[in-house]
């Protein structure tokens, strides 16, 4: 059953800008999610609220975040911390992966979602 989460003013336009400027990494993954690859559909840079996150499965309500070098700082970690509890609130289960885990095994990493998604 399909969901619908609020969005605030101004993250739709945002998050079709993040589609065309997408990093390695999330150009990496989208490539081998967008053909439902895992059995179910996700969506890429998807507006939850006052947020966009990287990859949504709203069938399973799991969210995949890809993170680069600035999330691992203290204030990409409070942000990213704040964030979760959000989505959580939402319904919603977030997953990370760092971008080198991607870029350097995609497949791994699709494996690890794949057993998320599949339980």
């Amino acid at each position: 059953m399909p969901r619908y989460f609020k969005y605030v003013k101004g993250t739709i336009e945002k998050a079709r800008k993040l589609r065309r400027e997408m990093t390695d990494a999330e150009r990496k993954l989208w490539s081998r999610l967008r053909n439902e690859e895992l059995g179910v559909q996700f969506r890429r840079q998807a507006p939850v609220g006052p947020y966009i996150v990287d990859f949504l499965c709203i069938k399973r309500g799991i969210v995949v975040e890809l993170d680069g070098g600035q999330h691992y700082t203290e204030e990409g970690k409070a942000y990213d911390k704040e964030r979760t509890a959000y989505l959580e609130c939402e319904g919603l289960r977030v997953v990370r992966f760092s971008n080198l885990d991607v870029l350097k095994n995609v497949d791994g990493v699709l494996e690890t979602i794949y057993e998320i998604v599949h339980p």
